[in-house]
C-alpha cells in the first residue's frame, strides 16, 4: 500500500482529533487541509518505513503550533459542550490528553507527535485531566470496603471539584446510597467487604441510570472474566492519582460526547 493510501486511511482520525482540539469541524477541517498541503508540498516528510499515523499527526502539531487557518472557516462553535470545555484547557496539555484518551496513542508515540519526552506527556495529562475534571464537576458514588483507600479516594475526588455522594462498602449500602442520590459517575471495587461483588453492585445500579464506572481493584482479572458494564474503564491497584484523575476526566468527556451525538442522531 502507498504512503498516499495509508495517509487517507488515517484522515477520519485525524479530523476527529482536530474537531475536539479546535471546537469546530469547520476549523479543524482547514488545519487538516493545511497539513494535506504541506503534505503535497514537502512529500519527504512522511516515509514509507516510518509509523505513518505518528508522522501525519506529527505535521498537523507543526501546522497547529505555527499557523492559524481559523480565518478561513466558521468560529468555534460554542454548542458543543465536551470540546468547548477541552477549548478552555491550555493548548499543550489539550493535545497530550486528546492524543492519549482520545486517539489512544501510546505515551512514546505523544512524545514523538508533540516532540516532548515520556515523563513531560504524563505531566501534561495529569494537567489536563485535573483542568478538564474541575470544569466538569459532578456527584461521584465511592464503592470500596478498605477505609485508608476510600479516604484517599474521596480526597482525590474532592480535590478536582467533584462531590462525594457516599461512599458503599457493600452491594447493598450500593444501592441505598444510589437510591438516595444518583451519581454522575461510580468509582467501584470488585472485591467488597461482605464478600459481595463490586461488578453485581454497579450491574444493579445501571439497571436504573447509566453513567460512567472506573473500577479500582486489585483483582482485575475478575473484570475481565466477569458480566461487566459498558462503557467502563479499569484502574489496578495500587493506583496513581494522577492516573485516576486522568480516567476520571476521559469517562466524563466521553460521556458528554456520546450524549452529544445521541442528541444529534434523534434530531437528524
Amino acid at each position: 500500500m502507498s504512503t498516499a493510501q495509508l495517509v487517507v486511511q488515517h484522515l477520519p482520525y485525524l479530523r476527529r482529533y482536530a474537531r475536539a482540539l479546535t471546537g469546530s469541524q469547520m476549523a479543524g477541517d482547514a488545519y487538516v487541509a493545511a497539513t494535506l498541503e504541506t503534505l503535497v508540498s514537502e512529500p519527504e516528510t512522511i516515509g514509507p518505513s516510518g509509523n505513518v499515523k505518528v508522522e501525519l499527526f506529527q505535521v498537523f502539531t507543526r501546522i497547529w503550533n505555527s499557523l492559524s487557518v481559523n480565518g478561513r472557516s466558521e468560529q468555534i462553535q460554542r454548542d458543543l459542550p465536551a470540546e468547548v470545555r477541552l477549548g478552555q484547557i491550555t493548548p499543550l496539555p489539550r493535545q497530550a490528553f486528546l492524543l492519549s484518551c482520545l486517539e489512544g496513542f501510546g505515551e512514546e508515540e505523544v512524545g514523538q507527535i508533540l516532540d516532548v519526552d515520556t515523563r513531560t506527556v504524563r505531566d501534561l495529562v495529569d494537567e489536563a485531566g485535573r483542568e478538564l475534571a474541575a470544569d466538569m464537576a459532578t456527584d461521584i458514588l465511592i464503592i470500596e470496603d478498605e477505609p485508608l483507600i476510600a479516604m484517599d479516594l474521596e480526597a482525590l475526588v474532592e480535590g478536582l471539584g467533584h462531590n462525594v455522594t457516599g461512599v458503599a462498602r457493600t452491594r447493598t449500602e450500593a444501592v441505598k446510597l444510589a437510591a438516595a442520590k444518583q451519581p454522575g459517575l461510580i468509582l467501584a471495587d470488585i472485591q467488597l467487604a461482605d464478600g459481595s461483588s463490586g461488578l453485581d453492585a454497579v450491574n444493579d445500579l445501571l439497571k436504573s441510570f447509566e453513567v460512567p464506572v472506573i473500577f479500582i481493584t486489585a483483582y482485575p482479572e475478575r473484570f475481565l472474566t466477569g458480566e461487566r458494564p459498558e462503557p467502563a474503564f479499569l484502574i489496578a491497584k495500587p493506583f496513581q492519582p494522577a492516573n485516576v484523575s486522568a480516567v476520571i476526566s476521559q469517562a466524563l468527556f466521553f460521556q458528554q460526547s456520546a450524549r452529544r451525538r445521541e442528541a444529534r442522531a434523534a434530531t437528524a
